[in-house]
């Protein structure tokens, strides 16, 4: 997408704190943290919501979610605690309408969010 932030991000024309890629995923540091770890993993292949998610996308969200457990392992929260967040559409809180999933940790979440 051309006016897409996030693929902006993946593209290199826009800079982020990248604490994890491969050919398929991109991780990186939120820039209005929510939480002492805050980071957003998108697939590189533009994909604007959950909604448009499509049977051909099961192996890449699947690898999403191998690659959260390691990166909270990284950041040493995988044993305290940490939350995935994945907002759809406006009403949801979706703010960027490229799929990403905000990997919260390194603090203590209260039930139910927002």
């Amino acid at each position: 997408m051309e006016n897409c932030i996030f693929c902006k991000v993946v593209k290199r024309e826009l800079s982020a704190e990248i604490v994890y890629e491969d050919n398929e995923i991109l991780a990186f540091r939120d820039i209005n943290p929510q939480a002492p770890i805050h980071i957003l993993i998108i697939p590189k292949k533009h994909i604007g919501s959950l909604n448009e998610i499509e049977i051909d996308d099961i192996n890449l969200i699947g690898k999403i979610f191998i690659v959260a457990k390691n990166i909270a392992k990284q950041f040493k929260i995988d044993s305290s605690g940490y939350r995935i967040v994945l907002n759809t559409n406006f009403g949801a809180g979706q703010s960027v309408y490229h799929i990403h999933f905000h990997l919260l940790g390194g603090r203590f979440f209260r039930w139910p969010p927002g």
